[in-house]
């Protein structure tokens, strides 16, 4: 099915720096972002050699929390086929997703969560190729390793490379030092770190969670096409 150099590159260790983390309660989990996996597979196995498709897409749950957010929980299954370079052969994984969206108006609340079902669908089909596509981030050995090691030093930020909007000349790797008041924002999968004398938001799909960034005191900054605050105002506020 695949070729020697295909199944070579398949079999190599995850690089670390492709690696993500997120807090949830008292587990730091480890994942592959979405754009990553998608940039992967059109490496690997070429663009126009695989595709994906929904099979079901689904509401499963809608509330609204304290601060008067919509929250609403989609499921999504999602088939994907990956064909040879001659497209004589192919293979399918098909898989489930989860996703939740939490805005201020109910179109938005919906965008995200569907977004994020199809998004973590589409990373659990590719998990089956192996390393290069994080399967062995769900070793659970490795997550209580990720786990000590959190409590041995502090967590540094890697250097964000997913998109250009986020990225800019001057920004140097920083460590998490942000107050503790930005769970909500953590348990999107988003992160704030130190740049400069701002904190800035990162993270996966960062448009759609717009309410919550802006709920927690942020301002969007078209020139750098950041979400960020000044830092001094952060600690007044701790």
């Amino acid at each position: 099915m695949f070729n020697d150099k295909q199944t070579q590159v398949l079999a190599y260790e995850l690089d670390s720096s492709r690696i993500k983390s997120r807090s949830k309660g008292n587990i730091n989990l480890s994942y592959l972002e979405g754009f990553d996996i998608i940039e992967t597979a059109n490496k690997i196995f070429g663009h126009g050699n695989w595709n994906y498709s929904i099979s079901k897409l689904e509401q499963v749950s809608q509330e609204t929390n304290q601060n008067q957010n919509h929250i609403i929980c989609y499921k999504a299954i999602i088939n994907v086929v990956v064909h040879d370079l001659q497209h004589s052969k192919h293979v399918s994984r098909e898989d489930v997703g989860f996703g939740t969206g939490i805005a201020k108006t109910l179109a938005d609340a919906h965008e995200g969560g569907a977004k994020e079902a199809v998004t973590d669908a589409i990373k659990r089909c590719f998990r089956s190729f192996g390393n290069q596509f994080g399967n062995s981030l769900y070793d659970k050995s490795r997550l209580q390793q990720n786990k000590a090691q959190s409590y041995q030093q502090p967590q540094q930020m890697q250097q964000v490379q997913p998109q250009q909007q986020y990225q800019q000349p001057s920004t140097q790797q920083v460590q998490n030092n942000t107050p503790l008041d930005y769970s909500s924002l953590y348990n999107l999968g988003l992160t704030v770190m130190e740049q400069g004398q701002n904190l800035v938001v990162i993270g996966d799909d960062i448009f759609s969670k717009k309410d919550s960034i802006k709920a927690c005191g942020f301002r969007w900054d078209g020139a750098s096409k950041m979400w960020y605050k000044p830092l001094e105002h952060s600690q007044q506020a701790a």
